[in-house]
């Protein structure tokens, strides 16, 4: 008779989800399902509500990510209201939101993906976690969370939120910054990109190289990629207004922000309440087969490093070049994933150093003056779990008559599927599985950080 293991809830991700895996008579994987059944709701709730308040409330969506989702509603409603952010007020935007990047990515890499590499994957679920990190390498540990609190505390010093921000504003930003607060971030934000080439470093010498097999294997599938460029293909998470749709073989489109319904699409299936978003420009409909995948590209951090011809700041560059001498481009293998993370990590702290070096981020002119209006606005950044999509229409009176959101995770909900289902394939045979063999199916999931 058909046996269906359950992995519920998968742990370790910023979310909640689970995996049901159907095994055959023979005791083979028939088929997987990740089920993702929470429901926002965010698209309809706001509709009605004067433009202007929801930046405050769609940040919301996500404790882990509100600045983008605080970024890319403010983007949308300066569109709305046909307004154009002054010069500081953008700069302190993309100051905060690759801040923000920063405490994600310490987060994700050593508090939730590192007990699978540092411990092993088949270790003792009671200690593979954070506080076996801490028995295993306490120094390290200490460092972690000094770094991931130094993060945190930079964005509350100088927006007053960490998490939940409202600092934002539509044709800007709430309040210039002082220069005091300028040497004293920037300072902070050398100790934090000390820290980034540090953790870099150490993944590739007691991580990466330590399960290459498993990094080549695991959840690996082949698909297309999605990420932001800029300047014609540099590498960029604030988005400057032009997307990247990548296929399988490297060959790629640019196309505009404003023309995504152009290129993508969302598909819906009975088993999970999160959209599938699929490429509908390449003309192939929707499959999630492992053979022949149909529309399927991923998002996130291996994404836009697949997708970016460079990187403008030094030490990332130099890191990006490192992996595609090693993995190609585009690399397909799932678990890279982690080491494109570290590699953005490096980024975010050099572009946000660029960033406080240059004394114009200390303009005060930080808010261009804006009216409700009827309109439609795009906006638009890469938040770490992927390319994130606001679609906002106002009526004459500024409030909100519709709504559409592409967010980050859901690019990935059908690769994390197929990835599932190749890890589950590979890895369960004649009915034999346990613990450790299921940990790994979830390491598949945990690679794109839903």
């Amino acid at each position: 008779m058909e046996k269906v293991l359950n992995i519920q809830p998968i742990t370790r991700i910023e979310g909640h989800a689970s995996i049901a895996i159907h095994l055959d008579d023979d005791g083979n994987v028939r088929e997987t399902k990740l089920h993702i059944m929470s429901l926002r709701g965010f698209e309809k709730f706001i509709e009605g509500r004067p433009a202007e308040e929801v930046p405050r409330i769609v940040n919301r969506i996500c404790g882990i990510c509100p600045w983008m989702h605080h970024t890319a509603a403010n983007k949308a409603v300066d569109g709305c209201f046909g307004v154009t952010p002054t010069p500081a007020g953008n700069r302190l935007r993309e100051l905060l939101q690759t801040m923000a990047h920063i405490n994600d990515k310490i987060l994700h890499f050593f508090f939730l993906a590192a007990p699978d590499f540092v411990l092993g994957p088949d270790s003792d679920y009671a200690v593979r976690n954070v506080v076996g990190i801490v028995k295993e390498a306490p120094d390290l540990a200490m460092q972690v969370v000094k770094m991931r609190q130094l993060g945190q505390m930079m964005l509350e010093r100088f927006a007053g939120k960490a998490i939940h921000p409202i600092a934002a504003v539509v044709g800007g930003f709430a309040k210039p910054m002082t220069e005091r607060e300028r040497k004293e971030l920037l300072a902070d934000t050398q100790t934090l990109l000390d820290f980034a080439r540090y953790a870099l470093d150490f993944a590739k010498e007691n991580v990466f190289s330590k399960y290459e097999d498993v990094i080549a294997d695991l959840g690996t599938i082949k698909t297309g990629f999605l990420g932001s460029v800029k300047n014609g293909g540099e590498f960029d998470i604030y988005n400057q207004g032009t997307l990247r749709l990548m296929k399988a073989d490297g060959t790629y489109t640019d196309f505009s922000v404003d023309e995504y319904t152009d290129y993508l699409a969302e598909a819906v299936v009975p088993w999970s309440y999160a959209k599938l978003p699929y490429a509908k420009v390449w003309n192939e409909g929707f499959s999630m087969d492992l053979d022949e995948p149909k529309g399927v590209y991923r998002a996130n951090t291996l994404a836009r490093i697949n997708v970016c011809d460079k990187i403008a700041t030094p030490d990332a560059q130099a890191a990006l070049e490192e992996f595609r001498e090693k993995f190609g481009r585009p690399a397909q293998n799932t678990l890279l994933y982690h080491w494109a993370r570290l590699i953005e990590l490096v980024y975010a702290c050099e572009r946000s150093k660029e960033l406080l070096e240059d004394d114009a981020i200390t303009e005060t002119n930080v808010r261009a003056e804006a009216a409700p209006k009827a309109g439609r606005g795009i906006g638009c950044v890469e938040a770490p779990r992927g390319t994130l999509i606001h679609d906002y229409t106002t009526d004459e009176n500024g409030c909100i008559v519709k709504a559409n959101m592409i967010v980050g995770t859901t690019h990935n909900i059908a690769p994390m599927n197929m990835s599932v289902a190749q890890a589950a394939k590979s890895l369960i045979k004649d009915g034999k599985y346990d613990e450790g063999l299921l940990n790994k199916v979830e390491m598949a999931v945990r690679a794109y950080d839903p």
